[in-house]
């Protein structure tokens, strides 16, 4: 059995099904969401996970998101090895290797790394770029008209499809790559104005990204009642970014012996998240 942690994630999901799609027994950490009639729910707070020791009976791999986990990650793991798990497949992020935004946030993805590699279970670190499905939050605006407006338009990530890292993800769970750091990017440097033509195209529109002083947009999202971390996350990443791309690699390439999918895959793909398309 394979247990993931933040399930209803966007990589969490894709991870989900992949997995049911090759017939493996999965069950995943809810708190009351939904989840496939297949998938066995696994119901607690990870915060404080010491209620998880009998859940774990069965479990061969745990895939991990630092967030679902928070402070609970090193109970977790200690209680994993005890219960017997094999194998931990982390979700870190580039900004441990390629510093980005505010160093408190690279930070927590390496002492999840830490807690990781040093808990006794095989292990691999999956490094990821900007998820290419964070242009969703570009979805309430088109839905209501034709521009973007955002800050730091010429900031340049190389965004991966959530399908990507699944299958990079399953492949670990399985029990490829251990012992491995990964760093999963897209495979191509795009700047917002970039992502939002192609999304223009994926939909049969013609849209345009306007750019806002990163106080507004700030003001703006904790307006609708983001927490402060939200903004903070966002916009100190995308001031980096503008002034220094981010990382590229072949990785996904290389392990899933195929291209990566790009960021006019993504948009095709998710297309009717943005409303009618021409």
């Amino acid at each position: 059995m394979i247990l993931l942690t933040g399930a209803n994630g966007v990589v969490g999901r894709s991870v989900m099904n992949l997995l049911l799609q090759e017939g493996a027994t999965v069950a995943a950490t809810t708190r009351g969401a939904l989840l496939p009639d297949d998938v066995r729910p696994v119901s607690g707070d990870l915060f404080h996970p010491q209620w998880i020791e009998a859940e774990l009976e069965g479990v061969e791999a745990i895939q991990i998101s630092p967030r679902a986990t928070g402070p609970g990650l090193g109970e977790l793991l200690r209680l994993a090895v005890e219960r017997g798990v094999r194998r931990a497949v982390l979700l870190s992020a580039t900004t441990v290797q390629y510093p980005a935004g505010e160093a408190r946030f690279a930070a927590q993805f390496k002492l999840a790394e830490d807690l990781v590699t040093g808990s006794g279970l095989d292990w691999t670190i999956l490094r990821l770029a900007d998820f290419a499905a964070n242009a969703l939050a570009w979805a309430p605006q088109l839905r209501d008209g034709d521009v973007v407006r955002g800050a730091y338009g010429h900031a340049v990530t190389s965004p991966i499809h959530e399908s990507d890292i699944a299958a990079v993800a399953v492949q670990a769970l399985r029990g490829l790559h251990a012992g491995a750091v990964h760093t999963l990017t897209g495979p191509q440097s795009l700047n917002q104005f970039e992502k939002v033509r192609l999304l223009g195209a994926a939909l049969g529109r013609e849209l345009s990204f306007v750019e806002l002083p990163a106080g507004q947009v700030r003001r703006a999202m904790l307006a609708q009642g983001l927490p402060e971390e939200v903004p903070a996350r966002l916009l100190g990443s995308l001031a980096d970014y503008a002034d220094r791309p981010g990382p590229t690699t072949t990785t996904v390439d290389d392990l899933l012996g195929r291209s990566a999918l790009t960021f006019a895959d993504w948009a095709r793909d998710n297309a009717a998240a943005f409303g009618e398309t021409s």
